[in-house]
């Protein structure tokens, strides 16, 4: 049966990100419909994205969206879809929190242990134990619980540390009070458990990186002023729905709360034919896990997506600062805790970047020498959690590469160091330590190489055994071997192989018969390091391998499962896999695990230099030749006259000798 296709601009009209008005309009809903109250608050508000078989169809619903309340007097929590279009609420389901987890933490619960733990005659004993009195100079920092007992189930928790800021000035993560943990439960306002483990020295060195007279050295000299400027201004238009058109490609930018940027109809112009490479990527999961099993900090981690909503921390950019040259910025739209739109002020960053050079050659037959420089559009965001940075950064390249960059920043995590030698941390200052850690992504990638029918090839290098086939031993090969279930498409990276995943598309050939594709090329840096029978692996299944692929289906989001808080394990990825789907030339998703596993420098402290990881999709037979051959010369008035000689200048290199 045939379909006919969506408009362009109707389908980014279905996928635009939330407006304000979309959210002040579901609230008035919510609300009358008794499911928003005064003690109820917004833990996530977002699109609820339609089918996108029915979208590329042609069948365009009324915009529904999914929100997640919780009653912090009751604690009952709810899963809601709300159609502000047709004035109703679609469904409205209370989570058994025993079963289903709880919904994402709320910022109520931030401010909220303070005061609790400030009155606990427990904590305050362990405090004056070590001689610490004044509660004005003592934070404390709220954790998500993780894993439950069986006697803590059903109830809302965080886990609880303890650091010491001096001064309102003064960076707290310099003095940990290490070796006490509070269990907090925020909805009855109880300090359930106060586990003092150890005594350890508070650090007193402190870390005031931002305080120019604790830096106390001048500026380094001869730092000249980089300018970057366009003076015809970008090469990039940017129309309805945020649809961005650049040389060739065209992407929608949309932003949610909880994954925050996300990228929609992907696609790149061959030979006047927009074709699409994407229907949409983001980051779906981000997953710190700790590597420090003591008993004070054994549930030490954090998923930055599923348990704080990564995407309503991004900051607001600035220009010069965090983004330098001719700068395009877009607003990003949230829901706050009371369900009103919540504007955050240029939070996605969109430039052009020169990258050097794209290809060049100087023929020693011929006499011609030719280069091209490189560029890519760049799209990101920068968002804080907690103590650690991150900025995400999507590139577009002219010759159809896709690459996704994150960069960590920040404060490390901060311990006390308890001895020379520790094994499971390192020492940043006298007596200060930062326990060793990963931190792992999951890009959600749902493909659509020239169309919605997309298989996957695992391709290695293969060295072919010395024989008939390989006489000299010097023969090396590469195989290609199929992924058809979802239990073969669960994969680990090998760079000794080389082994990368080809995304083709069998129904469209390229001009020597081949299938159509794009590879994705993995880092290949470790997965999860943690034992198949501990909490965390359960929970964080989808860090366990560097590639998934799933058949789409517009239920299947989140990698961990929709409410990953303080949520037992064994939903997403796991939960979905284990029927074994068909993957081979159907509509497909590919989860992506990246990401770096930090074993804390010196160098990392007070505050962290950027530490980057991602991967990169190329294309592979997809275009009938180097698809950048139509770029022009650079104009620059730095590029040399003469230099296309190159025959004759290596004629006079020879002479010369």
């Amino acid at each position: 049966m045939e379909h006919r296709a969506t408009e362009p601009s109707i389908l980014s009209a279905a996928l635009a990100t939330v407006s304000a008005a979309e959210i002040e309009a579901s609230r008035s809903i919510l609300v009358r419909e008794g499911l928003l109250g005064e003690s109820t608050h917004v833990s996530y508000f977002g699109l609820d994205e339609q089918d996108k078989r029915e979208l590329l169809a042609g069948t365009v619903s009324a915009r529904r969206f999914r929100a997640m309340l919780v009653d912090m007097t009751s604690g009952a929590s709810h899963d809601v879809i709300v159609v502000p279009g047709e004035d109703r609420v679609a469904s409205a389901r209370q989570l058994d929190p025993e079963v289903d987890g709880q919904v994402p933490v709320v910022l109520v619960e931030f401010s909220l242990v303070e005061q609790i733990v400030h009155k606990d005659e427990r904590w305050l004993e362990a405090m004056r134990k070590r001689g610490l009195t004044d509660l004005s100079t003592l934070r404390v920092n709220p954790l998500s619980a993780g894993v439950l007992a069986l006697s803590e189930t059903g109830r809302r928790i965080q886990r609880c540390f303890t650091f010491v800021q001096s001064t309102p000035n003064d960076l707290g993560w310099a003095h940990p009070v290490d070796g006490v943990t509070v269990m907090v439960d925020v909805v009855s306002h109880e300090v359930l458990e106060v586990l003092d483990y150890v005594n350890l020295p508070v650090p007193q060195e402190d870390g005031n990186f931002h305080d120019p007279t604790w830096v106390n050295q001048p500026d380094r000299p001869g730092i000249k002023p980089i300018e970057i400027t366009q003076p015809e201004g970008p090469s990039f238009t940017i129309g309805d729905d945020n649809v961005i058109d650049w040389l060739g490609w065209k992407l929608q930018v949309g932003f949610d709360q909880r994954e925050g940027l996300v990228v929609h109809n992907v696609s790149i112009n061959d030979a006047g034919v927009q074709r699409p490479v994407l229907y949409r990527a983001s980051i779906a999961e981000m997953m710190v896990p700790y590597g420090d099993p003591s008993p004070q900090r054994w549930f030490q981690n954090f998923f930055d997506c599923g348990e704080y909503l990564l995407g309503g921390f991004a900051n607001s950019l600035e220009l010069g600062c965090d983004c330098v040259g001719d700068i395009t910025y877009l607003d990003a739209v949230v829901a706050d805790a009371a369900g009103h739109a919540r504007v955050i002020p240029q939070a996605i960053c969109i430039h052009e970047e020169d990258t050097g050079i794209l290809w060049k050659h100087t023929d020693n037959w011929n006499g011609s020498s030719d280069s091209r420089r490189n560029r890519r559009l760049v799209v990101s965001f920068f968002v804080t959690v907690g103590n650690y940075d991150y900025g995400f950064y999507w590139y577009f390249s002219l010759d159809g590469s896709i690459e996704l960059e994150v960069k960590a920043t920040g404060i490390v995590f901060t311990s006390s160091y308890p001895n020379q030698g520790y094994e499971f941390a390192s020492e940043l200052a006298p007596g200060l330590g930062a326990p060793y850690h990963q931190h792992l992504f999951s890009a959600r990638l749902d493909m659509m190489v020239d169309g919605s029918v997309n298989a996957v090839d695992e391709l290695e290098a293969v060295l072919v055994p010395r024989g008939d086939r390989n006489p000299t031993g010097t023969g090396f090969t590469q195989s290609v071997t199929r992924l058809k279930t979802e239990s073969d498409a669960q994969r680990l990276a090998d760079n000794a192989r080389n082994r990368v995943w080809l995304v083709s598309n069998p129904g469209v050939k390229n001009r020597l018969g081949g299938d159509v594709g794009y590879v994705l090329y993995p880092e290949g840096k470790p997965v999860l390091l943690a034992d198949s029978e501990s909490d965390i692996y359960k929970r964080a299944t989808f860090s366990t391998k560097h590639l998934w692929v799933t058949p789409y289906e517009p239920g299947e989001l989140y990698p961990a499962g929709d409410f990953v808080n303080m949520h037992s394990g064994g939903s997403g990825l796991p939960a979905w896999t284990a029927a074994d789907r068909n993957v081979d030339s159907t509509d497909i998703v590919l989860w992506h695990t990246f990401g770096l596993t930090h074993f804390p420098r010196i160098e990392d402290w007070p505050i962290m230099p950027v530490d980057s990881s991602g991967f990169v999709l190329k294309p592979h037979g997809f275009f009938g030749r180097n698809p950048t051959l139509d770029i022009p010369e650079s104009s620059s008035d730095h590029c040399a006259p003469g230099h296309h000689d190159g025959h004759a200048h290596h004629q006079e290199v020879q002479e010369s000798e």
